[in-house]
């Protein structure tokens, strides 16, 4: 039998790379997000490309109310999940309107730890699994651009640093991925810098090696270690005058 992967954002141009890779190498999947239908041409790629078996699973992330019942009906057969839901608001729209930047908390943090508290009491119990938690680069610093977004994911940073604590007893790896931009359905309209903007499928690609190798924490490209280190040390005084994108 093989193991099963549940990804959450299954829709996400790096979760379907994901799923590509975990696929090729005969991981069974389950698919998890909002008009999940959608997949089912990428999923009959996959069943001809790769002797698997893929379940689709109507999520909405943000619907917490319905977390416990689609992960107690799916538990026992899951070993890892991947957290690929996000969402990109707007910052000047998420400022003046609250319901934009509250769906944005809901999607990225709160509705993201529901999910996972209820991975993690269950891969707890049995002493196995792994976690995948995709932030951003943007949680490192608040930057004035795109801080409401930033902040987000600089809380599900903090929350996925004290899980890989907790669970690391238990032999729960927890990752956490901080991608710089990259090219997806999310950043259009954007303008982004081609020389340090990726594409999904080299993210996917350091994602899995960095599974493989049981990495806690990796930054994707990996140069984007050093352009954060840079960015998180220069003093407030001169950074609150900077725009930085």
């Amino acid at each position: 039998m093989n193991k099963s992967v549940l990804i959450l954002g299954a829709k996400s141009d790096i979760a379907k790379e994901l799923g590509k890779i975990f696929a090729k190498d005969g991981y069974d999947l389950y698919l998890a997000a909002r008009n999940v239908n959608e997949l089912d041409e990428y999923i009959t790629d996959l069943k001809i490309k790769n002797n698997i078996q893929i379940q689709k699973i109507e999520f909405d992330i943000t619907k917490i109310e319905t977390h416990t019942e689609i992960w107690e009906n799916i538990k026992e057969k899951i070993f890892g999940v991947i957290l690929a839901a996000g969402y990109l608001p707007n910052q000047k729209e998420a400022e003046k309107n609250w319901n934009i930047t509250l769906n944005t908390i809901n999607v990225n943090y709160t509705g993201a730890v529901s999910f996972l508290n209820l991975v993690a009491n269950s891969f707890e119990e049995r002493k196995s699994g792994f976690i995948i938690g995709i932030s951003s680069v943007a949680g490192d610093r608040g930057r004035k651009d795109n801080y409401i977004y930033g902040s987000t994911k600089a809380a599900l940073t903090a929350y996925l640093s004290g899980l890989r604590a907790r669970l690391f007893n238990s032999n729960v790896h927890v990752m956490t991925v901080k991608p710089g931009p990259v090219y997806t359905k999310m950043t259009e309209g954007l303008v982004l810098n081609p020389n340090i903007t990726a594409i999904p499928e080299k993210v996917a690609k350091d994602i899995y090696g960095a599974y493989l190798n049981k990495k806690d924490v990796i930054y994707t490209p990996a140069f984007w270690y050093i352009i954060m280190f840079i960015t998180k040390h220069i003093p407030e005084f001169i950074f609150k005058k900077m725009t930085i994108r």
